[in-house]
């Protein structure tokens, strides 16, 4: 699955919950999990001892909460990844938890496949951010903004009047699937694309969207209404 085995910390304060995980990774070839914390705080102090690649992150933890210690650990420069796996699903926890420095958001229901999939892709820098997040997110921003905007406007006219930042045709679709989860080569092969045009597209959204990652790149298009 990997060139080398992914450290994985789980940060889960529900026994059943946590052992249940700990066994998918445990069973999951090219993953390896180090350490298991029952709190936000003991999150943390394991995140600096143990140096995981990627931090399993539940929000509703005990001492400090999942937030919380999301950004702590990565105002620790750790150089780990931090996926939110919680059962929350409103929208403020999900632009907390990405403000904090989340680089991904799974919901508990996934799959064993889906989660470890998440996991893998968070290491490699992919932002992951679960298809019903991401549509609950989409959707409220919408209506929120449907609301100050007269009925008549179509949806074509709205995303273009909200893209301010000069992306192309081109760029809003890779955007897009950048919202949906997909990585460059997965990009490249959706839109009948090599994967180095991929990546220069993606490179350029970045900059257009003054962003560093993709992860931001995804809450800036959710946030302004550009998918």
């Amino acid at each position: 699955m990997a060139d080398k085995e992914i450290k994985v910390l789980l940060v889960e304060d529900h026994t059943m919950i946590r052992m249940g995980t700990a066994l998918v990774i445990e069973k999951t070839d090219g993953i390896t999990l180090v350490a298991q914390a029952e709190d936000g705080q003991q999150g943390v102090d394991m995140a600096k001892e143990y140096l995981p690649d990627v931090v399993l992150m539940d929000i509703g933890l005990p001492v400090i909460d999942g937030i919380e210690a999301t950004r702590q650990i990565k105002e620790l420069n750790l150089n780990c990844k931090i996926l939110i796996f919680t059962s929350r699903d409103n929208d403020d926890d999900v632009f907390a938890a990405l403000a904090a420095g989340a680089d991904g958001y799974i919901m508990k229901g996934a799959t064993p496949e889906q989660l470890t999939s998440a996991i893998v892709a968070v290491n490699e820098g992919t932002a992951w951010l679960d298809p019903a997040i991401a549509r609950l997110v989409l959707s409220n921003v919408q209506r929120q903004n449907q609301t100050t905007s007269e009925a008549s406007v179509t949806e074509v006219n709205y995303k273009t009047a909200k893209n301010t930042f000069g992306l192309t045709d081109r760029e809003m679709e890779v955007l897009a699937l950048i919202v949906d989860g997909l990585s460059n080569p997965e990009i490249a092969e959706k839109l009948f694309i090599t994967r180095a045009t991929a990546k220069a597209h993606v490179h350029s959204i970045l900059q257009k969207l003054y962003v560093d990652d993709r992860t931001q790149a995804a809450v800036t298009a959710m946030r302004e209404g550009l998918v």
